[in-house]
C-alpha cells in the first residue's frame, strides 16, 4: 500500500522531471483514490497548484481537484483566482469568488489582483463591480492592488478611471507607470502613451524591459521610427535591459510598423534563442511589410526548427498565401491545421475562408464557413465579402439578411462587401437602401469605402450624375481612388467628356502617380485622338514621370515565382524567354483586321 509520504516524494520527483504533463498528474491523482487517501485535502491543494505549471490551465480537471478539498483556505481559492483567470473563460474566477464570500472566507491583498486580471480579459464586465470589493475589505491603499487597478480599468475602456487612481498612488512605480502606458495604448491614445514614458524618465523611475515593450508599441502606432530606435539603441543595445524574445518581438513588431523591413530583419536574425512568439512576430512583420515570399520562407524555417505554431501564426501565413494567390500553399496549411487538430477560433477561420475565396475556390470557402461552430461577425464579413468578389449578389445579400436574423450586427467592413455585391449584381435600389440604413439604423458612419462602392455602384448602372451628385455631397474630400470609379465608369458608357475631365483632375492632383497618364492616355487612345495620346506622353517626359514596370506572381507546384517586366533574375529567365520570342515570331505571321470589333484573325 502506497502512502501518503511515498506521494510526496513522487510530487518532488515530478517537479525535477521536466518531461511531465497532465496525464502524469491524472495518474497520481488516481494512486490517491485507489489507496484510499482522499482524505488527505492537503494532498489535492498540492495537485492543484501544479495544474498552474502547466501550459494551459486544465479546467475541468482543477474544477474536480478543487471540489474534493474541504474547507479551502484563501490560498487555495487564490489559486484557483489565478488559474481562471489565464484560460479563455476568466468570467469563472468571479463566479468562484462569489462562492468565496458565499462560504464566508475574506479575501486578502493577492486575491483581488487575480481577479482584476480575469476582468481584463472578459468580456462585458464591470470592473467596478471589484473596486467595490476592495473598499469594502482596505486594499484600496495597497500599491499592488492600485497598479492591477490601473491595468484593469485601462484593460477595459476606463481610462479616465485608470488615470484617476494612478494618480492618487503615492509613490509610483515602474510597473504602475507602464500599466497606463499599456493602457493608453490598447484604446489607441499613442500619443499620451509615449508622453507618460517621458515623464517616467523624468521621475527618474527605473525602466525595465516590460517598460520597453509597452512604449515600443505606441511608436510603432505612430510610426515614430526615431523613437523606438532611440529605445532600442538606448536600453536594449547599451544592455540597460536584458534582450529577450519579449524585446525582440516588440522591436520587430515596431520596425515592421514603420516600414522598416531590413532592420526588423536584423533584429530577428541577431537574436540567438527563437521561441513561438518570436517567430510569429516576424512572419506578421513580413505581412505588414508585404513581404509576402518571405513570410512562407520563415514559415518554412519554423517548422524546420520543430517549433509547432499556433492560431496567430497560422492567420499570418494564411494572409501571405491570399495576398501571394498561393492555393497550394494555402491547402497545405488547412490540412496541416486538419492533422494536428489545431483548434479553429474565428480569427482563423476567417483567415481560411478569404484565402480559399480570393484563390477562387469560394465552394471550399463556403464548406469552411458552414462547419465553423461560433460565427463572429467577422467570419459572417469574409464570407458576404467573398461572394460578393464572385460576383454572387443573391447569395451574398442571403448570407447578410441571415447574419441580421442570427442577431449580429454588420461593421464598416460588412457593408463594404454588401454594396460591393450590389455593385456586381446592378442592385442599385437595394444598395440606396442598405446605405442608408448603415447610419440611420446600425450607427455606422460611412466611410471612404463606402462612398466609392456606391459610385461604382451608380456608375455602373449609368447614373453618372447621381453618381457626381454623392461625390459633391460627401462629408469628406474625395480620394484618387473614388474619382477612378467614376472614371471607370465614363469609360464603360462612353461619357468621354466627363472621363477626360476627371482624367486631367487626376493628373494634377498626383502629378507623378503614372497610374494616371494611363488612364487619360486609355481614354484618348479609346476615342481616336492619337493627338491627345501623344500629349499626355510628352506631359509624362516633361514630369519625368517613368511607368510603373508590371509585376505578377505564379503558383506552381507549391512554389511561388515572381516575375518583373525586363528582369532576368529568374533562374530560368533565358528559358523562359526564349519561349516567348518564338511566341512572337509566331505571331508576326498573323495580322489582325483593322475591324477592332470583330477581331478577325488572318494567315499573312
Amino acid at each position: 500500500m502506497v502512502g501518503f509520504p511515498v506521494l510526496n516524494e513522487q510530487l518532488k520527483w515530478l517537479l525535477l522531471w521536466k518531461g511531465w504533463n497532465l496525464y502524469h498528474l491524472k495518474q497520481i491523482n488516481s494512486v490517491v483514490f485507489t489507496c484510499g487517501l482522499s482524505h488527505h485535502t492537503s494532498f489535492f491543494s498540492k495537485l492543484l497548484r501544479l495544474c498552474l505549471l502547466l501550459p494551459s490551465f486544465p479546467s475541468s480537471y482543477a474544477s474536480s481537484l478543487f471540489n474534493h478539498i474541504t474547507n479551502p483556505t484563501i490560498h487555495t481559492w487564490n489559486i484557483i483566482f489565478k488559474g481562471f483567470s489565464n484560460t479563455s473563460h476568466p468570467q469563472s474566477s468571479i463566479s468562484f469568488y462569489i462562492q468565496m464570500r458565499q462560504h464566508g472566507l475574506f479575501p486578502n491583498k493577492h486575491t483581488f489582483p487575480l481577479l482584476l486580471r480575469a476582468f481584463s480579459r472578459a468580456k462585458n464586465q464591470n470592473p467596478l463591480l471589484v473596486l467595490a470589493q476592495i473598499q469594502k475589505f482596505g486594499y484600496t491603499s495597497d500599491q499592488f492592488v492600485q497598479n492591477s487597478l490601473v491595468s484593469c480599468f485601462a484593460s477595459s475602456g476606463y481610462v479616465d478611471i485608470a488615470l484617476q487612481v494612478f494618480d492618487e498612488i503615492t509613490h509610483k512605480d515602474v510597473l504602475s507607470y507602464t500599466a497606463l502606458i499599456d493602457g493608453y495604448a490598447r484604446n489607441d491614445l499613442p500619443v499620451r502613451a509615449l508622453e507618460l514614458f517621458l515623464e517616467m524618465r523624468q521621475e527618474e523611475v527605473k525602466v525595465d524591459e516590460v517598460a520597453v515593450v509597452a512604449a515600443l508599441c505606441p511608436a510603432g502606432t505612430l510610426r515614430y521610427v526615431w523613437f523606438g530606435r532611440c529605445l532600442h539603441a538606448f536600453y536594449v543595445e547599451s544592455g540597460r535591459v536584458s534582450r529577450d524574445v519579449y524585446i525582440g518581438s516588440a522591436l520587430v513588431d515596431m520596425y515592421a510598423k514603420c516600414g522598416f523591413w531590413d532592420d526588423a530583419l536584423k533584429v530577428f536574425e541577431d537574436m540567438p534563442y527563437k521561441n513561438l512568439i518570436f517567430w510569429s512576430a516576424m512572419i506578421a512583420a513580413c505581412v505588414h511589410c508585404n513581404r509576402f515570399r518571405e513570410a512562407l520562407s520563415v514559415f518554412k524555417d519554423m517548422l524546420s526548427v520543430k517549433v509547432v505554431p499556433n492560431q496567430v501564426t497560422l492567420t499570418s501565413v494564411l494572409s501571405a498565401s491570399t495576398r501571394l494567390g498561393a492555393l497550394d500553399e494555402g491547402r497545405w496549411i488547412a490540412n496541416y491545421i486538419k492533422e494536428h487538430k489545431i483548434k479553429f477560433n474565428a480569427v482563423l477561420g476567417t483567415a481560411l475562408i478569404d484565402m480559399y475565396a480570393k484563390c477562387g475556390c469560394i465552394e471550399e470557402a463556403l464548406l469552411v464557413f458552414e462547419k465553423l461552430p461560433n460565427k463572429d461577425v467577422y467570419v459572417w464579413t469574409a464570407m458576404i465579402n467573398g461572394l460578393a468578389a464572385h460576383g454572387d449578389a443573391a447569395k451574398s445579400m442571403a448570407l447578410f439578411l441571415e447574419m441580421l436574423r442570427n442577431g449580429l450586427r454588420p461593421n464598416e467592413v460588412t457593408f463594404i462587401g454588401i454594396l460591393s455585391a450590389c455593385s456586381h449584381g446592378g442592385l442599385v435600389d437595394e444598395g440606396r437602401r442598405f446605405f442608408s440604413l448603415m447610419n440611420q439604423v446600425y450607427a455606422v458612419k460611412p466611410n471612404l469605402d463606402h462612398y466609392g462602392c456606391m459610385v461604382d455602384l451608380l456608375g455602373r448602372a449609368g447614373l453618372l450624375e447621381e453618381a457626381c451628385k454623392l461625390i459633391q455631397d460627401m462629408p469628406m474630400k474625395p480620394t484618387p481612388s473614388i474619382w477612378g470609379a467614376l472614371f471607370g465608369s465614363c469609360m464603360i458608357h462612353k461619357a468621354y467628356e466627363l472621363g477626360e475631365w476627371i482624367g486631367r483632375y487626376l493628373i494634377d492632383i498626383q502629378p507623378y502617380h503614372c497610374g494616371r497618364y494611363t488612364l487619360l492616355a486609355n481614354l484618348y487612345s479609346t476615342c481616336k485622338n492619337w493627338e491627345g495620346v501623344a500629349q499626355v506622353r510628352q506631359m509624362m517626359k516633361e514630369m519625368g514621370v517613368e511607368k510603373t514596370r508590371g509585376c505578377s506572381w505564379i503558383e506552381l507546384n507549391g512554389e511561388v515565382h515572381e516575375f518583373i517586366a525586363f528582369d532576368g533574375s529568374h533562374t530560368k529567365s533565358e528559358y523562359i524567354y526564349t519561349i516567348l520570342d518564338n511566341l512572337v515570331n509566331h505571331l508576326q505571321q498573323i495580322t489582325i483586321s483593322p475591324c477592332a470589333d470583330s477581331l478577325v484573325l488572318e494567315r499573312s
